[in-house]
């Protein structure tokens, strides 16, 4: 027996939904839609009014939608009272992939009589067709704004504008036609078109649609000069960027903080370090955006210790602002570039206290800034704790195997990558065939570049043959290698014959080395480094003839070579050292540690190789030359400055010659140290008088 009193009757959404979705568990498929047609017609008669709202969210749980809502659309029409309802039905229209002709809804959002309710669910529409990527549904609902004349409200226009210019669609030629057929367009569509030009292949005609702004004087502001500097730096007009910046000052925008650090990445992007860093100090309000460009512009502009210095300026209190996971990104960069593995063990730890462990992006960047400070166990656990990884994980980790000379298991990662079903990209056949050069596989190296094209149908490109270039010129196959270049599907630049003239170098072959550079000569691509080179041929076959004759001729060109340098990173400083240094604060203790090392390896059996020193000396002055060379220096300054047993890492700009390469090896044997040195093209890693590339390099 039910109790005596007040009946309670659920709500009409909880009566309607509930019931609905019992139709759908229960009822057999057939008589789904029929059973539903009588439960719709069943609370039309309840005591209790079921809103449309309730009737919407109802109706979307149902199978037959796409039916219910073409034939109860009038029905429905009839209990509109607000534009929310009419937001409600486009929302379940596009859910239910109704087109506009077959749902007479659509129409009469145009047609209900209030200019309000019409704009409003105009602007709706737009928003909920771009929302679920229906471009078709976005035309004609600009088909219907145009035909009821609501193209000539700003807000209405705008919209559409923006969603056809904006991603996802980036529609912008289209984009640009809407934009001249809107009657009194303002500053904000033209800021939306110059937004779209900054992000597509023409930003040139985002340049010039701001300079139509000031001839039809339209006024800006920070947000159209924003974006018409990034139309600048994308199509490589710093003079255009030079006139915005202008305008900025004369409208007096320099205390808007997003506009100047838009700025600073114009003039980084220039390599104009000194106008940004100026920049930078005029901004009002820094934040982490600001400290990110100037980090970015330092990196750019090869002031890599810089950044590192100011990553610490940023972290302190007094800053305002703290690093994000951009600012990691970069200074990891900036690490991998010096091989300062303990500021990259510094950077490893915030990203964990900070809660950025997670991010994919930073985890790669962790494992190549790992691999190329020559920490590769450092880098493989980074690798190893990754819940879930893509391509460019897979590819870091083979790249900094083969830089480390683990050429085998760089091979075997590549097929561990595929055993995982993530499909390879060039980036990891560079690595693969770079692990292939390092190590001399070179029948590996010849079926990973015929299986690129055959079975990923991924084209070589230059990097690619690069590799495969070094490949051949290591094992002394350099008839090969130049057929190679000539015949291959592209243009050959400079970097590739240069790597032919290092393996000319190695292997001693003049006629050859003689021939590359008529090459460079041709590309106009000749830089002192490839004279360098042909000046090392010459000497090591004794031709001191042609050795003077070249120098005479860099002299008379007035080119410069470039002097080699080395650091070492010690509590968190980074030492710099070129080649008979006087720089240094301990460069007397230095200079006397080196000769004692000198002293003992020269005991353990180790001779000096005169053949490293290019001037035409007798073998006692060229021993003297050799000594002092940047990387000993690095390698003495480590040995006194660190615990005997301590790692010494060692990073130089330029390829490390063989007298350094055998002062590092007996030096590691002597006393006992591991030694790491990562030169222009790879890491050694000297342990217990040998050396990872077993001198081949």
């Amino acid at each position: 027996m039910l109790p005596v009193g007040p009946v309670y009757v659920p709500s009409g959404l909880l009566a309607l939904c509930l019931l609905s979705q019992s139709i759908v568990c229960t009822c057999p498929s057939v008589a789904r839609q029929h059973t539903f047609f009588r439960c719709f017609s069943y609370f039309r008669s309840w005591p209790c009014k079921v809103g449309l709202s309730a009737w919407l969210k109802a109706a979307g749980t149902c199978p037959f939608r796409q039916s219910l809502m073409v034939i109860f659309s009038r029905p429905l029409w009839a209990g509109f009272n607000s534009p929310f309802d009419w937001r409600c039905t486009g929302l379940l229209a596009m859910e239910a992939q109704i087109t506009l002709r077959s749902f007479p809804l659509f129409p009469l959002h145009f047609s209900c009589g209030n200019w309000e309710i019409e704009k409003l669910s105009a602007t709706s529409l737009i928003v909920i067709a771009t929302d679920v990527h229906r471009e078709p549904h976005l035309l004609q609902i600009q088909a219907h704004i145009i035909v009821t004349s609501l193209i000539q409200d700003p807000t209405v226009s705008l919209h559409i504008l923006s969603r056809f210019a904006l991603p996802p669609f980036r529609e912008t030629p289209y984009s640009r036609q809407i934009l001249d057929h809107i009657p009194r367009p303002n500053v904000s569509h033209y800021n939306t078109m110059v937004r779209a030009y900054s992000m597509s292949s023409s930003p040139e005609e985002g340049f010039y649609l701001f300079e139509k702004m000031r001839q039809k004087r339209i006024p800006t502001n920070p947000f159209a000069c924003s974006f018409a500097i990034k139309c600048c730096m994308k199509f490589c007009s710093l003079m255009g960027g030079l006139q915005i910046h202008a305008r900025v000052l004369r409208d007096g925008y320099q205390l808007d903080s997003q506009l100047m650090t838009t700025l600073m990445d114009l003039y980084s992007t220039f390599e104009k370090s000194f106008e940004a860093c100026k920049l930078f100090d005029e901004i009002p309000r820094r934040d982490t955006v600001a400290w990110n460009v100037l980090i970015s512009c330092y990196i750019r502009n090869q002031r890599t210790r810089d950044a590192l210095c100011l990553f610490d300026n940023l972290n302190r209190e007094e800053s305002g602002c703290k690093p994000d996971d951009v600012t990691c990104l970069l200074v990891l960069q900036a690490c991998a570039h010096l091989g300062a593995l303990e500021f990259g063990e510094k950077i490893h730890r915030y990203i964990s206290e900070h809660g950025y462990g997670s991010k994919m992006n930073l985890c790669n960047s962790l494992i190549a800034t790992y691999s190329k400070c020559g920490s590769l166990g450092m880098a493989f656990e980074v690798f190893k704790g990754m819940p879930e990884k893509d391509v460019v994980s897979w590819s870091a980790m083979i790249s900094g195997l083969a830089m480390n000379g683990h050429g085998r298991d760089a091979i075997e990662s590549f097929g561990a990558m595929q055993r995982a079903g993530v499909l390879p990209d060039d980036q990891t056949f560079t690595g693969v065939l770079s692990a292939c050069s390092h190590c001399g596989l070179v029948d590996e190296g010849m079926v990973f570049l015929d299986r690129m094209s055959k079975d990923f149908g991924i084209l070589p490109n230059i990097h690619h043959y690069g590799c495969v270039v070094d490949l051949l010129g290591r094992a002394g196959l350099l008839d090969q290698a130049y057929q190679l270049i000539t015949s291959m599907g592209v243009k050959p630049d400079s970097t590739i014959w240069r790597t032919l003239l290092g393996a000319c170098r190695i292997h001693k072959h003049v006629t050859l080395g003689e021939r590359v550079i008529e090459h460079l000569i041709e590309l106009k691509a000749q830089e002192s480094g490839d004279y360098v080179l042909l000046l090392n041929l010459y000497s090591s076959v004794g031709d001191w003839e042609k050795v003077k004759e070249l120098r005479e001729f860099m002299n008379e060109k007035g080119l410069q070579t470039t002097p080699g340098c080395s650091t070492i990173g010690l509590k968190g400083v980074v030492h710099e050292f070129v080649v008979d240094d006087v720089s240094h604060p301990r460069i007397n203790e230095i200079y006397q540690m080196l000769d004692e090392i000198n002293k003992q390896l020269k005991i353990a059996g180790y001779v000096a190789e005169i053949t490293s020193e290019l001037h035409n000396l007798g073998a006692e002055e060229k021993g003297n030359a050799l000594s002092y060379h940047s990387e000993k220096l690095a390698i003495a300054f480590g040995v006194l400055a660190t615990p005997p047993g301590t790692t010494i890492r060692v990073a130089k700009n330029l390829r490390i010659c063989v007298d350094c390469h055998n002062f590092a090896k007996v030096l590691s044997g002597v006393y006992n140290r591991e030694v790491i040195i990562r030169d222009r093209l790879r890491f050694h890693h000297f342990r217990e008088g040998r050396c990872s590339c077993n001198d081949y390099w």
